[in-house]
């Protein structure tokens, strides 16, 4: 019989990449909007909490990768909307090259043989 599985909760040093990449991809979105497009993209397998999500906006935000404003939801309710900036864009450039480069890296482990660490 085959476990049920659950969402896992993002992991905290990958969350800031997927807003940005998220941010570059769909353009401006409000939290809420952020949150679920990373969910869809997972496949909902990752479950991503707004008291998690919310300390990374700020934190992106005051690093200036991604800038603000406030503006009417889907549903007219008044929501921060938050988009990339230039820094933010080059931010995701050197996130994206050291995240190929660490998975690559992984992946020579996954795939050794006793063989070839001899």
């Amino acid at each position: 019989m085959e476990a049920a599985r659950t969402k896992a909760d993002v992991r905290q040093g990958t969350l800031a990449l997927m807003v940005l990449k998220t941010l570059e991809v769909l353009g401006p979105l409000h939290g809420y909007g952020i949150a679920r497009r990373i969910e869809q993209i997972s496949g909902d397998l990752l479950a991503v909490n707004q008291g998690t999500l919310y300390p990374v906006l700020l934190k992106l935000e005051q690093e200036g990768s991604i800038a603000s404003e406030w503006g009417a939801s889907e549903h007219n309710r008044r929501a921060r909307f938050y988009r990339l900036t230039r820094a933010g864009r080059r931010q995701l450039q050197a996130e994206t090259r050291d995240w190929e480069q660490t998975a690559a890296i992984i992946g020579r482990f996954f795939a050794a043989k006793a063989e070839d660490l001899r």
